[in-house]
């Protein structure tokens, strides 16, 4: 079939295509999803194979599961898998141009995290069209393109059917990370603003229906409109779960990230809670900023937070005061959650914080106090 047949045949609408009714049972009057926890894994993070992650090894599997955690995300750059020259800009017929191989890769990394219990959402943190951060340099707009969708929507098929024999307990699917409608795509810093709501509703659906073409039964999942901080109200009907995020405030999870901050080096001292700037940090802002996603959630519809942490340049007691706070509140409202990420600067391991009593663990770095604040929340 060519992609434009392709297209045509998966363009229908979503609205008789429905999850398992465990998963979204509107009488149940609570989250029907899973409290899923457990991490983000970046293998395949950066657009560029050339420049990824040492693998995720059985070793760290094996750790998340003895710990107690059932759930890893793994978000994607779509280039990564594809066979392409990448001294040049790609083009929009290079996004159909798959690498097997790298394919495979990914699979395997799937194939060992259901091989320690873990459920694997896919996302396309990189979708074509749209990435929250620039590094790559775009050929067209996810929200405003019809290509960009049409891409969009086979290669949620591609990994859709071969998927397709898999239930809904073990493998969902991620559509796009942090959707936000940017100015200048290729500017991770140029003004940006939430998706309208029609312009989601008509991506999500599109991608939803190219998906369950395979199996009418996978596990649909958007991330939340204006960089995953907002409820998506338009796609409600359309059974497909959201998920928030753990990074609110921003001053508190991301102090001093170069890529989230223009100006890092002049930034208020974080406190949790505290005044900071010109605002006042307690947990009532944190339950006013879940409230909408708590509500969802006992509306029927699936919720779980696909990233939370904080980069490690944010003082140690007051990022946990602050987690603590927002761990707490998703428990309440029993959504699940996945740390971003597992090993490096936002981790449990190896995060290079240089205010943390580390325990040796295997030869690497091990934020006990950390780790144990999850646990407490499961």
């Amino acid at each position: 079939m060519n992609r434009r047949n392709f297209i045509t045949t998966t363009a229908l609408g979503t609205a008789a295509l429905s999850l398992p009714a465990s998963m979204f049972a509107t009488a149940q009057k609570t989250n029907p999803l899973p409290k899923w926890k457990g991490f983000n894994l970046l293998d395949f993070f950066s657009p560029d194979p050339a420049q990824s992650r040492k693998p995720t090894t059985e070793d760290y599997f094996r750790w998340m599961r003895d710990w107690g955690f059932d759930f890893v995300r793994i978000p994607i750059a779509y280039p990564y898998y594809l066979n392409i020259d990448r001294t040049k800009n790609i083009t929009p017929d290079d996004v159909y141009k798959i690498d097997n191989a790298a394919v495979d890769r990914i699979d395997k990394l799937v194939t060992m995290a259901h091989r320690y219990g873990m459920h694997v959402s896919l996302n396309l943190h990189r979708a074509p069209g749209y990435c929250i951060n620039a590094g790559f340099h775009e050929p067209y707009n996810l929200w405003k393109d019809q290509a960009a969708q049409e891409a969009f929507y086979f290669h949620w098929n591609m990994w859709a059917k071969r998927y397709k024999h898999l239930p809904a307990s073990k493998i969902s699917f991620d559509l796009v990370n942090e959707p936000s409608m940017r100015e200048d795509m290729n500017d991770q810093h140029s003004r940006s603003s939430a998706v309208p709501g029609d312009v989601y509703r008509k991506v999500a659906q599109g991608a939803a229906a190219a998906i369950r073409k395979e199996n009418p039964s996978h596990l649909v999942i958007a991330d939340g409109n204006n960089v995953g901080n907002n409820v998506i109200p338009e796609i409600t009907d359309l059974n497909i779960a959201q998920s928030c995020r753990g990074y609110f405030p921003g001053i508190i999870s991301h102090y001093k990230a170069p890529w989230a901050n223009k100006d890092p080096d002049n930034l208020p001292e974080p406190k949790w809670p505290g005044q900071v700037g010109e605002k006042y940090l307690s947990r009532t802002m944190l339950e006013e900023y879940y409230k909408p996603w708590g509500e969802l959630a006992r509306q029927g519809v699936g919720v779980h937070c696909g990233e939370c942490g904080c980069w490690n340049k944010t003082p140690h007691n007051v990022f946990m005061a602050w987690f603590t706070d927002v761990l707490g509140i998703l428990k309440e409202h029993r959504i699940g959650f996945a740390l971003w990420e597992f090993s490096g600067d936002f981790g449990i391991l190896d995060s290079r914080r240089t205010d943390v009593a580390y325990e040796d663990w295997y030869g690497h770095k091990l934020d006990r106090k950390y780790l144990n604040l999850l646990i407490s929340n499961f």
